[in-house]
């Protein structure tokens, strides 16, 4: 019976045992040299090493994978899909993931769920058959029972978001309520004081913390917050045009529109168009994400820049951290967007064309 030490594939025309008798060693020392045994001493090591990198041979994952019991799989667990979000945000998360992960030894593994139930469900079958190795996680909520289980397993995971867990995870986050501060800032020195802010889900926490930073600016600026400018809403089209015509039918409606999510505002475009008013003309329309339809909107959207991709390749190399033993409280880090301005806050008139 072969031994699991002996199973090693190269990435080069020939085989093992071509390569063994090339540097004149057996091929269970070359194999367990190539595989990382302790009992195969530095000098030999050396020497197999340099040969493999002269030659361009490479030891098989699976046969290290087989020896180790471990599964050498990073897992990154998608939440339930809210509309477009797997169409920009979890694409560009998955490149960044990807472009750092290749610099290590694991693989990615990707599951979805259809409810936050069968999520929680994908993450424990992962976790408790020894899949994966660690986990990585976004879309954290204010009450989240996936990190919750994680923290109390002891199980080695890192976020892109935060949450009011009290104990420390390794995160990196979009400070949503310094992008709320930020355009209700830029709305009030354009003007407008009645700023309606149409928010992600609320048991998201980027939703929490984008509000808290409109009721902060509302503050500083002295005006009175009102719960009838609040509404959430789910990150789709139709729920953002949708929570626009409620807002504008008010009594006393909002000259302007915060929205938490891109696809929200490029639905709350389309209601005011619809209700013959003009983006940037007769209210102004900031949204959050810069997606690629933002600057084809008409006109085109004024939006806060978040660096998806480089999200994910910071959180992956967080955990590669954590799988190391740097402790999590001294991996959180939270990164200020940049406001994107365009004509769609009414900035830019000569930009701004009716549509119908």
């Amino acid at each position: 019976m072969l031994s699991t030490e002996s199973i090693v594939e190269y990435n080069v025309p020939v085989n093992l045992s071509q390569f063994a008798s090339t540097i004149g060693l057996s091929m269970s020392t070359v194999s367990r040299a190539l595989n990382g045994y302790a009992d195969v001493n530095a000098e030999t090591r050396r020497r197999v090493e340099e040969a493999a990198e002269r030659f361009g041979y490479r030891a098989s994952a699976v046969g290290r994978r087989l020896r180790t019991g471990r599964a050498e799989a990073i897992g990154f667990l998608l939440a339930p899909p809210r509309g477009s979000f797997a169409n920009f945000f979890a694409l560009e998360l998955l490149a960044g993931i990807d472009e750092a992960l290749r610099a290590t030894d694991f693989h990615l593994v990707v599951t979805t769920a259809k409810s936050e139930q069968d999520e929680f469900d994908c993450l424990r079958r992962m976790v408790e058959q020894r899949q994966v190795e660690a986990m990585l996680l976004c879309r954290t909520r204010r009450t989240d029972e996936r990190l919750i289980w994680l923290l109390r397993q002891h199980y080695p995971f890192a976020a892109v978001g935060r949450s009011e867990t009290p104990e420390p995870f390794a995160s990196v986050d979009i400070d949503h309520a310094a992008s709320a501060r930020m355009a209700c800032e830029r709305l009030f020195g354009l003007g407008h004081r009645r700023v309606a802010l149409i928010n992600t889900p609320a048991n998201l926490m980027f939703s929490a913390h984008a509000r808290q930073g409109y009721e902060q600016a509302l503050l500083a600026a002295g005006l009175r917050r009102s719960r009838a400018l609040v509404v959430h809403a789910e990150m789709t089209e139709a729920a953002g045009h949708a929570a626009a015509r409620a807002l504008l039918a008010r009594a006393a409606p909002p000259t302007a529109l915060i929205c938490g999510d891109d696809v929200q505002a490029l639905g709350a475009l389309r209601a005011l168009a619809d209700g013959g008013m003009l983006a940037g003309g007769d209210v102004a329309v900031i949204g959050c994400g810069d997606s690629p339809m933002a600057p084809y909107a008409n006109p085109p959207l004024t939006t806060f820049r978040a660096p998806f991709r480089a999200a994910g390749q910071r959180v992956t190399e967080m955990l590669m951290q954590v799988l190391d033993g740097k402790p999590a409280a001294e991996l959180q880090e939270v990164w200020t967007p940049d406001l994107v301005v365009r004509a769609s806050d009414g900035s830019d008139p000569a930009s701004v064309t009716r549509s119908g």
